[in-house]
């Protein structure tokens, strides 16, 4: 796996912490907010791309500024390379900035993939049963028709 500073997995005994509220549920919920943006990071780095083309260094801030969380270079950059290697990205350098930057953008195959994953995605919701939750936008918080079902998993990656 990509992700040299994984968490480790919850276990029965940090739920049961969390249950006898001898761990505060902000801590229990960071840690599953993290674990679930590691598990996604592909999926949210091509759906910041479907929004619009990024240099890699504009991932790296737009996730920490929606997530809380720090993906530094080594995490982004081989994914990136990763992604582009599979045909779900492109990338170009943009000479006219003040320094040149690799810029990324989403191809009609990363368009497929986005979509097949955001389906399965649902699926997975849909059969573990939180249709109820609320649906939260992970950029900006407010709710979020396409991204709706997916976010139901991750209801407060965005707070």
């Amino acid at each position: 796996m990509l992700y040299k500073d994984s968490l480790q997995p919850l276990n029965r005994g940090t739920v049961e912490q969390y249950k006898h509220g001898s761990k505060k549920m902000g801590n229990l919920q960071k840690e599953v907010q993290v674990k679930l943006a590691k598990g996604l990071l592909d999926l949210i780095i091509l759906q910041y791309l479907n929004a619009q083309p990024m240099h890699g260094y504009q991932v790296i801030t737009k996730i920490r500024k929606s997530f809380g969380v720090y993906f530094g270079p080594s995490t982004i950059y081989p994914l990136l390379a990763l992604l582009e290697k599979k045909g779900y990205i492109t990338s170009q350098w943009n000479m006219e900035s003040e320094r040149p930057r690799k810029v990324y953008q989403l191809t009609n195959d990363g368009q497929t993939m986005l979509n097949f994953t955001e389906d399965s995605l649902n699926l997975l919701c849909q059969k573990i049963g939180t249709s109820g939750t609320p649906k939260i936008d992970v950029e900006t918080g407010s709710t979020m028709p396409r991204f709706a079902k997916k976010a139901a998993l991750i209801p407060t990656l965005a707070r």
